[in-house]
């Protein structure tokens, strides 16, 4: 039976600058009000870095520059199985615009838990909140 759970597979922009990380609160669907980073499933064919370049000029109108992979978070939801592939990054050019989401804002160390995560971004916080 558990073999027949759906799995998604996406990428997740944890963007940084000076010390801060960019957090957006969706606007749509299940999770609907929930914080996030950034980012989406890949497309065929796609690597990690060109998904992940591609949802965020989608959703936030600039370019990024993909780091190194933070982590890979694997979490279960009641309907499906999550993989995120979590990579820092940073902006290369352009101004940040929420074309999808309802709010945004930059968390330092300090206002990390500030804001209501996903389920499948708390492990990931704390381990943020360590790297800060």
């Amino acid at each position: 039976m558990e073999n027949t759970r759906k799995r998604i597979e996406v990428v997740a922009a944890i963007i940084l600058d000076q010390g801060k990380i960019f957090a957006t609160q969706r606007g749509y669907g299940e999770f609907k009000d929930g914080w996030e980073f950034p980012g989406g499933k890949m497309e065929q064919g796609e690597t990690p870095e060109q998904a992940l370049k591609r949802e965020i000029r989608e959703e936030l109108d600039v370019e990024i520059e993909v780091g190194q992979l933070f982590d890979t978070v694997e979490y279960d939801y009641p309907s499906f199985h999550l993989t995120m592939h979590c990579f820092l990054c940073t902006i290369k050019s352009g101004e940040l615009v929420l074309k999808e989401h309802e709010a945004a804002k930059w968390l330092d160390k300090e206002s990390l838990n500030s804001v209501e995560w996903l389920p499948a971004d708390l492990d990931l916080i704390e381990k943020l909140g360590n790297a800060l």
